[in-house]
Protein backbone atom coordinates (compact mmCIF):
# COMPACT_ATOMS: atom_id res chain seq x y z
CA UNK A 1 0.00 0.00 0.00
CA UNK A 2 1.61 3.30 -1.14
CA UNK A 3 2.01 6.23 1.23
CA UNK A 4 0.17 9.42 0.32
CA UNK A 5 2.40 12.17 -1.13
CA UNK A 6 3.42 14.95 1.21
CA UNK A 7 1.80 18.33 0.82
CA UNK A 8 4.12 20.88 -0.86
CA UNK A 9 3.80 23.23 2.13
CA UNK A 10 5.31 20.58 4.40
CA UNK A 11 8.47 20.55 2.28
CA UNK A 12 8.58 24.33 2.35
CA UNK A 13 8.76 24.40 6.17
CA UNK A 14 11.08 21.41 6.47
CA UNK A 15 14.66 21.77 7.73
CA UNK A 16 15.74 20.14 4.49
CA UNK A 17 14.49 23.18 2.62
CA UNK A 18 17.33 25.58 1.85
CA UNK A 19 14.95 28.55 1.83
CA UNK A 20 13.63 27.62 5.29
CA UNK A 21 17.13 27.25 6.73
CA UNK A 22 18.15 30.59 5.24
CA UNK A 23 15.10 32.23 6.83
CA UNK A 24 15.94 30.74 10.24
CA UNK A 25 19.54 31.91 10.01
CA UNK A 26 18.43 35.43 9.08
CA UNK A 27 15.98 35.60 11.99
CA UNK A 28 18.67 34.40 14.41
CA UNK A 29 21.13 36.97 13.06
CA UNK A 30 18.60 39.79 13.51
CA UNK A 31 17.85 38.64 17.08
CA UNK A 32 21.55 38.47 17.98
CA UNK A 33 22.19 41.94 16.53
CA UNK A 34 19.18 43.38 18.37
CA UNK A 35 20.34 41.87 21.68
CA UNK A 36 23.84 43.22 21.09
CA UNK A 37 22.49 46.73 20.43
CA UNK A 38 20.33 46.58 23.58
CA UNK A 39 23.31 45.41 25.64
CA UNK A 40 25.57 48.18 24.34
CA UNK A 41 22.89 50.83 24.90
CA UNK A 42 22.22 49.62 28.46
CA UNK A 43 25.94 49.40 29.23
CA UNK A 44 26.56 52.91 27.87
CA UNK A 45 23.65 54.39 29.85
CA UNK A 46 24.85 52.68 33.06
CA UNK A 47 28.40 53.96 32.67
CA UNK A 48 27.17 57.48 31.96
CA UNK A 49 24.99 57.47 35.10
CA UNK A 50 27.89 56.23 37.23
CA UNK A 51 30.04 59.11 35.98
CA UNK A 52 27.31 61.68 36.50
CA UNK A 53 26.91 62.34 32.77
CA UNK A 54 23.49 63.39 31.53
CA UNK A 55 21.89 61.62 28.59
CA UNK A 56 18.88 61.99 26.34
CA UNK A 57 17.80 64.30 23.55
CA UNK A 58 15.96 66.80 25.72
CA UNK A 59 18.77 69.29 25.23
CA UNK A 60 17.54 69.88 21.67
CA UNK A 61 14.73 72.05 23.08
CA UNK A 62 17.16 74.22 25.05
CA UNK A 63 18.49 77.59 23.93
CA UNK A 64 21.46 77.26 21.58
CA UNK A 65 23.11 80.51 22.59
CA UNK A 66 25.43 80.73 19.58
CA UNK A 67 25.18 82.37 16.20
CA UNK A 68 25.53 80.68 12.81
CA UNK A 69 27.39 82.65 10.18
CA UNK A 70 25.59 81.24 7.15
CA UNK A 71 22.10 79.80 6.73
CA UNK A 72 19.27 79.64 4.22
CA UNK A 73 16.82 81.07 6.77
CA UNK A 74 17.19 83.47 9.67
CA UNK A 75 18.60 81.98 12.87
CA UNK A 76 18.77 83.72 16.22
CA UNK A 77 21.03 82.62 19.11
CA UNK A 78 17.95 82.50 21.32
CA UNK A 79 16.47 79.65 19.30
CA UNK A 80 16.81 75.97 20.17
CA UNK A 81 19.51 73.44 19.38
CA UNK A 82 16.99 71.64 17.18
CA UNK A 83 16.64 74.68 14.92
CA UNK A 84 20.42 75.02 14.86
CA UNK A 85 20.66 71.41 13.69
CA UNK A 86 18.11 72.14 10.97
CA UNK A 87 20.31 75.00 9.77
CA UNK A 88 23.28 72.64 9.67
CA UNK A 89 21.30 70.01 7.76
CA UNK A 90 20.14 72.54 5.15
CA UNK A 91 23.71 73.82 4.76
CA UNK A 92 24.94 70.26 4.23
CA UNK A 93 22.18 69.48 1.72
CA UNK A 94 22.83 72.71 -0.17
CA UNK A 95 26.46 71.75 -0.75
CA UNK A 96 25.60 68.11 -1.52
CA UNK A 97 22.86 68.84 -4.07
CA UNK A 98 24.72 71.59 -5.90
CA UNK A 99 27.91 69.53 -5.78
CA UNK A 100 26.22 66.48 -7.29
CA UNK A 101 24.78 68.55 -10.15
CA UNK A 102 28.06 70.34 -10.94
CA UNK A 103 30.08 67.15 -10.53
CA UNK A 104 27.84 65.28 -12.95
CA UNK A 105 28.16 67.97 -15.63
CA UNK A 106 31.90 68.51 -15.22
CA UNK A 107 32.77 64.83 -14.82
CA UNK A 108 30.73 63.84 -17.89
CA UNK A 109 32.35 66.52 -20.04
CA UNK A 110 35.84 65.46 -18.97
CA UNK A 111 35.04 61.76 -19.39
CA UNK A 112 33.72 62.34 -22.91
CA UNK A 113 36.69 64.62 -23.61
CA UNK A 114 39.00 61.64 -23.08
CA UNK A 115 37.69 60.32 -26.42
CA UNK A 116 38.16 63.57 -28.34
CA UNK A 117 40.04 63.47 -31.62
CA UNK A 118 41.92 66.58 -30.52
CA UNK A 119 45.12 65.52 -28.78
CA UNK A 120 45.24 68.73 -26.71
CA UNK A 121 41.72 68.17 -25.33
CA UNK A 122 42.51 64.53 -24.52
CA UNK A 123 45.73 65.53 -22.80
CA UNK A 124 44.12 68.28 -20.71
CA UNK A 125 41.34 65.94 -19.59
CA UNK A 126 43.84 63.28 -18.59
CA UNK A 127 46.01 65.77 -16.69
CA UNK A 128 42.94 67.03 -14.83
CA UNK A 129 41.93 63.52 -13.77
CA UNK A 130 45.39 62.48 -12.65
CA UNK A 131 46.02 65.73 -10.78
CA UNK A 132 42.78 66.18 -8.87
CA UNK A 133 42.06 62.59 -7.92
CA UNK A 134 45.56 62.06 -6.48
CA UNK A 135 45.55 65.10 -4.17
CA UNK A 136 43.72 64.53 -0.85
CA UNK A 137 40.39 66.32 -0.80
CA UNK A 138 41.17 68.06 2.50
CA UNK A 139 44.25 69.69 0.97
CA UNK A 140 42.17 70.83 -1.99
CA UNK A 141 39.59 72.40 0.32
CA UNK A 142 42.32 74.24 2.20
CA UNK A 143 43.88 75.36 -1.09
CA UNK A 144 40.63 76.87 -2.38
CA UNK A 145 39.93 78.50 0.98
CA UNK A 146 43.41 80.04 0.91
CA UNK A 147 42.73 81.37 -2.59
CA UNK A 148 39.52 83.09 -1.50
CA UNK A 149 40.81 84.51 1.79
CA UNK A 150 44.38 85.47 0.89
CA UNK A 151 44.71 86.20 -2.82
CA UNK A 152 41.44 88.01 -3.53
CA UNK A 153 41.08 91.74 -2.75
CA UNK A 154 39.25 93.08 0.28
CA UNK A 155 35.52 93.77 0.07
CA UNK A 156 36.07 97.51 -0.35
CA UNK A 157 38.17 96.76 -3.46
CA UNK A 158 36.14 93.83 -4.78
CA UNK A 159 36.58 92.70 -8.37
CA UNK A 160 33.56 93.84 -10.35
CA UNK A 161 32.33 91.95 -13.41
CA UNK A 162 29.01 93.44 -14.46
CA UNK A 163 26.62 93.08 -11.51
CA UNK A 164 28.89 90.50 -9.80
CA UNK A 165 31.46 91.26 -7.09
CA UNK A 166 34.23 88.88 -6.00
CA UNK A 167 36.36 89.50 -2.92
CA UNK A 168 37.59 87.97 0.31
CA UNK A 169 34.02 88.26 1.51
CA UNK A 170 32.83 85.87 -1.19
CA UNK A 171 30.68 86.30 -4.28
CA UNK A 172 27.86 88.88 -4.46
CA UNK A 173 25.29 88.57 -7.22
CA UNK A 174 21.84 89.92 -8.24
CA UNK A 175 18.73 88.12 -7.01
CA UNK A 176 15.12 88.62 -8.14
CA UNK A 177 12.69 90.41 -5.84
CA UNK A 178 10.15 87.71 -5.00
CA UNK A 179 6.72 88.10 -6.64
CA UNK A 180 3.75 85.93 -7.60
CA UNK A 181 5.10 85.66 -11.12
CA UNK A 182 7.97 83.54 -9.84
CA UNK A 183 5.48 81.02 -8.44
CA UNK A 184 3.85 80.81 -11.85
CA UNK A 185 7.27 80.38 -13.46
CA UNK A 186 8.09 77.54 -11.06
CA UNK A 187 4.80 75.83 -11.92
CA UNK A 188 5.59 76.24 -15.61
CA UNK A 189 9.00 74.66 -15.13
CA UNK A 190 7.44 71.69 -13.34
CA UNK A 191 5.04 71.19 -16.24
CA UNK A 192 7.95 71.67 -18.61
CA UNK A 193 9.82 68.77 -17.00
CA UNK A 194 6.94 66.40 -17.81
CA UNK A 195 6.57 67.74 -21.34
CA UNK A 196 10.32 67.53 -21.99
CA UNK A 197 10.50 63.94 -20.75
CA UNK A 198 7.52 62.98 -22.93
CA UNK A 199 9.13 64.60 -25.98
CA UNK A 200 12.41 62.86 -25.25
CA UNK A 201 10.74 59.45 -25.02
CA UNK A 202 8.95 60.11 -28.31
CA UNK A 203 12.24 61.06 -29.97
CA UNK A 204 13.84 57.86 -28.65
CA UNK A 205 11.05 55.73 -30.13
CA UNK A 206 11.40 57.47 -33.50
CA UNK A 207 15.17 56.96 -33.50
CA UNK A 208 14.80 53.27 -32.57
CA UNK A 209 12.23 52.74 -35.34
CA UNK A 210 13.82 54.72 -38.16
CA UNK A 211 17.49 55.07 -37.24
CA UNK A 212 17.24 58.78 -38.05
CA UNK A 213 18.83 60.94 -35.29
CA UNK A 214 16.44 63.18 -33.41
CA UNK A 215 17.22 65.94 -30.97
CA UNK A 216 17.19 64.32 -27.54
CA UNK A 217 18.56 67.33 -25.68
CA UNK A 218 17.97 70.68 -27.30
CA UNK A 219 14.28 70.27 -28.13
CA UNK A 220 13.33 68.98 -24.64
CA UNK A 221 15.43 71.78 -23.14
CA UNK A 222 13.62 74.34 -25.30
CA UNK A 223 10.25 72.91 -24.19
CA UNK A 224 11.31 73.08 -20.55
CA UNK A 225 12.43 76.71 -20.83
CA UNK A 226 9.39 77.72 -22.90
CA UNK A 227 6.99 76.40 -20.25
CA UNK A 228 8.85 78.38 -17.58
CA UNK A 229 8.72 81.56 -19.68
CA UNK A 230 4.98 81.12 -20.33
CA UNK A 231 4.33 80.74 -16.60
CA UNK A 232 6.46 83.82 -15.91
CA UNK A 233 4.50 85.87 -18.46
CA UNK A 234 1.14 84.69 -17.10
CA UNK A 235 2.29 85.72 -13.62
CA UNK A 236 2.89 89.29 -14.74
CA UNK A 237 6.48 88.96 -15.95
CA UNK A 238 8.19 90.44 -12.85
CA UNK A 239 11.62 91.87 -13.65
CA UNK A 240 12.62 93.73 -10.50
CA UNK A 241 16.07 92.67 -9.29
CA UNK A 242 17.93 93.27 -6.05
CA UNK A 243 21.34 94.28 -7.43
CA UNK A 244 24.44 94.47 -5.22
CA UNK A 245 26.21 97.82 -4.97
CA UNK A 246 29.62 98.82 -3.68
CA UNK A 247 29.35 100.41 -0.23
CA UNK A 248 31.92 102.26 1.83
CA UNK A 249 33.16 99.15 3.63
CA UNK A 250 31.29 96.19 2.08
CA UNK A 251 29.09 95.08 -0.78
CA UNK A 252 25.47 95.85 -0.03
CA UNK A 253 22.20 94.30 -1.27
CA UNK A 254 21.86 91.33 -3.60
CA UNK A 255 22.67 87.74 -2.73
CA UNK A 256 25.99 86.45 -1.48
CA UNK A 257 28.00 83.25 -1.15
CA UNK A 258 30.64 83.09 1.57
CA UNK A 259 34.24 82.05 0.82
CA UNK A 260 33.75 78.98 3.04
CA UNK A 261 30.81 77.80 0.95
CA UNK A 262 32.58 78.51 -2.35
CA UNK A 263 35.77 76.75 -1.24
CA UNK A 264 33.83 73.70 -0.10
CA UNK A 265 31.64 73.53 -3.20
CA UNK A 266 34.49 74.04 -5.69
CA UNK A 267 36.84 71.69 -3.84
CA UNK A 268 34.35 68.83 -3.62
CA UNK A 269 33.20 69.35 -7.20
CA UNK A 270 36.69 69.39 -8.71
CA UNK A 271 37.81 66.38 -6.65
CA UNK A 272 34.77 64.18 -7.26
CA UNK A 273 34.51 65.14 -10.95
CA UNK A 274 37.87 63.46 -11.55
CA UNK A 275 36.45 60.15 -10.34
CA UNK A 276 33.18 60.65 -12.22
CA UNK A 277 35.18 61.28 -15.40
CA UNK A 278 36.91 57.92 -15.01
CA UNK A 279 33.55 56.23 -14.41
CA UNK A 280 32.16 57.80 -17.59
CA UNK A 281 35.27 56.83 -19.56
CA UNK A 282 35.07 53.24 -18.35
CA UNK A 283 31.35 53.05 -19.16
CA UNK A 284 31.88 54.29 -22.70
CA UNK A 285 34.78 51.87 -23.24
CA UNK A 286 32.53 49.02 -22.07
CA UNK A 287 30.24 49.59 -25.06
CA UNK A 288 31.33 47.38 -27.99
CA UNK A 289 33.28 49.27 -30.62
CA UNK A 290 30.94 47.89 -33.24
CA UNK A 291 28.22 50.21 -31.94
CA UNK A 292 30.31 53.26 -32.82
CA UNK A 293 31.12 51.80 -36.22
CA UNK A 294 27.43 51.12 -36.87
CA UNK A 295 26.55 54.69 -35.89
CA UNK A 296 29.22 55.98 -38.27
CA UNK A 297 27.82 53.78 -41.03
CA UNK A 298 24.40 55.39 -40.48
CA UNK A 299 25.96 58.81 -41.09
CA UNK A 300 26.01 60.02 -37.51
CA UNK A 301 28.69 62.49 -36.53
CA UNK A 302 31.03 61.76 -33.62
CA UNK A 303 28.95 63.97 -31.32
CA UNK A 304 25.68 62.33 -32.38
CA UNK A 305 27.20 58.88 -32.04
CA UNK A 306 28.37 59.68 -28.50
CA UNK A 307 25.07 61.27 -27.47
CA UNK A 308 22.61 58.90 -29.16
CA UNK A 309 24.41 55.56 -29.18
CA UNK A 310 27.37 55.29 -26.82
CA UNK A 311 26.25 57.18 -23.71
CA UNK A 312 22.74 55.64 -23.50
CA UNK A 313 24.23 52.13 -23.61
CA UNK A 314 27.00 53.10 -21.18
CA UNK A 315 24.49 54.23 -18.55
CA UNK A 316 23.92 50.69 -17.28
CA UNK A 317 27.65 50.55 -16.49
CA UNK A 318 27.99 54.15 -15.31
CA UNK A 319 25.09 54.53 -12.87
CA UNK A 320 26.11 52.06 -10.10
CA UNK A 321 29.68 53.39 -9.61
CA UNK A 322 28.62 57.01 -10.07
CA UNK A 323 26.15 56.51 -7.21
CA UNK A 324 29.12 55.70 -4.99
CA UNK A 325 30.75 58.98 -6.01
CA UNK A 326 27.60 60.90 -5.10
CA UNK A 327 27.66 59.24 -1.69
CA UNK A 328 31.35 60.05 -1.28
CA UNK A 329 30.72 63.70 -2.12
CA UNK A 330 27.95 63.94 0.47
CA UNK A 331 30.07 62.30 3.16
CA UNK A 332 33.18 64.31 2.26
CA UNK A 333 31.16 67.47 2.93
CA UNK A 334 31.75 66.71 6.62
CA UNK A 335 35.29 68.08 6.07
CA UNK A 336 33.68 71.52 5.95
CA UNK A 337 34.55 71.90 9.63
CA UNK A 338 38.20 72.34 8.57
CA UNK A 339 37.44 75.62 6.76
CA UNK A 340 34.75 76.93 9.09
CA UNK A 341 31.64 76.22 7.03
CA UNK A 342 28.69 75.69 9.44
CA UNK A 343 27.45 72.28 8.32
CA UNK A 344 25.80 69.73 10.58
CA UNK A 345 29.16 68.45 11.89
CA UNK A 346 30.33 71.94 12.86
CA UNK A 347 27.09 72.70 14.69
CA UNK A 348 27.19 69.31 16.42
CA UNK A 349 30.73 70.06 17.65
CA UNK A 350 29.55 73.35 19.12
CA UNK A 351 26.61 71.60 20.78
CA UNK A 352 28.96 68.97 22.27
CA UNK A 353 31.20 71.67 23.75
CA UNK A 354 28.24 73.43 25.34
CA UNK A 355 26.13 70.49 26.54
CA UNK A 356 28.53 67.54 26.82
CA UNK A 357 26.02 65.30 24.99
CA UNK A 358 28.62 63.70 22.74
CA UNK A 359 26.77 60.42 22.18
CA UNK A 360 23.52 62.12 21.22
CA UNK A 361 25.17 64.70 18.96
CA UNK A 362 27.24 62.09 17.14
CA UNK A 363 24.13 59.92 16.77
CA UNK A 364 22.32 62.83 15.11
CA UNK A 365 25.21 63.29 12.68
CA UNK A 366 25.08 59.59 11.82
CA UNK A 367 21.32 59.77 11.24
CA UNK A 368 21.70 62.76 8.90
CA UNK A 369 24.38 61.16 6.72
CA UNK A 370 22.70 57.75 6.79
CA UNK A 371 19.39 59.27 5.69
CA UNK A 372 20.91 61.33 2.87
CA UNK A 373 22.96 58.36 1.65
CA UNK A 374 19.96 56.01 1.65
CA UNK A 375 17.80 58.58 -0.14
CA UNK A 376 20.50 59.09 -2.79
CA UNK A 377 20.82 55.33 -3.26
CA UNK A 378 17.05 54.91 -3.61
CA UNK A 379 16.79 57.64 -6.24
CA UNK A 380 19.77 56.34 -8.21
CA UNK A 381 18.50 52.75 -8.08
CA UNK A 382 15.16 53.97 -9.39
CA UNK A 383 16.90 55.82 -12.22
CA UNK A 384 19.04 52.77 -12.91
CA UNK A 385 15.91 50.65 -13.27
CA UNK A 386 14.52 53.14 -15.79
CA UNK A 387 17.76 53.22 -17.78
CA UNK A 388 18.44 49.52 -18.03
CA UNK A 389 18.05 47.81 -21.39
CA UNK A 390 14.81 45.83 -21.52
CA UNK A 391 14.73 42.94 -24.00
CA UNK A 392 11.42 42.15 -25.61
Amino acid sequence: MSTPPKHPSSKRWSWRSQAFRALVYQVLAVVVIALLVVFLAHNTATNMRQRGMQSGFGFLLGTAGFDIGESLFTFDPGESYLQAYLVGVTNTLRVAVLGIVLTTVLGTLIGVGRFSRNALVRGLCRVYVEAFRNIPVLLQLLMWYLVFTEFLPAMAEALEVGPFFLSKGGLNFPIPVWANGHVWAACGLLLGIGAALARRQHAWRQFAATGVPRSLFWVPLAIFLACGIVGWVLGGAPTEMNIPIRGDFAIENGGSLTPEFLALLIGLTMYTAAFVAEVVRGGIQAVPQGQAEAASALGLSQGQSMRLVMLPQALRVIIPPITNQYLNLTKNSSLAVAIGYPDVVSIANTAINQTGRAVECIALIMVVYLSTSLLTSILMNWYNALSEIKER
